[in-house]
């Protein structure tokens, strides 16, 4: 998260400027963030990096281990995990449980914000519904998502607002169907 400064301007979020901060005070103010390639511990099980998300500073720190325990598997299982995943390593899990583990390490954060980099790349079609399913239901609750996708079609019911950017520069933005019917995007994204 926080890999680049940018080189003029500055990032707000809920009228703070934070482009100087470091990630895990981002983190505190409830950005967090998935990755385009999945980066779990290796020495640790699916649900101890699901874990990771409630470490100190964080509201879950006001739990009980066994509470901790309960809502890794809550949280596991709301991404699609059962039990036996929880308990492994992650080089057991194929690219789209990867992805999937990723998505439930954020969660355990209880973002305001979320940024989701390639989500669905790599899932099937049952894995994609399932995490659609999983953000339209957070959102309900106040979750905020910002997605990187090539997906669109995996996108539409998720999003309010698009903008489509080619080689750094922003194209156009608008609601979905606006953006998708938009005679520049189509020959930048499907060369047509």
């Amino acid at each position: 998260m926080n890999e680049f400064r940018p080189d003029s301007g500055e990032i707000f979020f809920k009228g703070e400027a934070i482009s100087r901060y470091p990630t895990h005070e981002r983190v505190k103010l409830g950005i967090a963030r998935t990755y385009q390639v999945p980066r779990p511990f290796s020495e640790m099980t699916v649900g101890e990096n699901i874990r990771v998300g409630m470490l100190p500073d964080n509201l879950w720190k006001m739990v009980t281990e066994e509470t901790e325990e309960a809502l890794e598997i809550e949280i596991g299982r709301s991404v699609g995990f059962d039990d036996h995943q929880i308990a492994q390593q992650p080089s057991e899990l194929a690219m789209g449980d990867l992805r999937r583990l990723e998505l439930a390490r954020t969660l355990a954060i209880q973002p305001s914000l979320l940024l989701l980099d390639e989500v669905f790349a790599g899932l099937t079609l049952g894995e994609i519904d399932q995490i659609s399913e999983l953000l339209v239901e957070r959102k309900k609750y106040g979750l905020t998502y910002v997605m990187v996708s090539h997906d669109l079609r995996s996108m539409a019911p998720l999003v309010d607002r698009v903008i489509a950017v080619s080689f750094g520069e922003i194209i156009t933005e608008g609601t979905f169907d606006e953006v998708v019917n938009n005679k520049i995007v189509q020959e930048a994204y499907l060369g047509q």
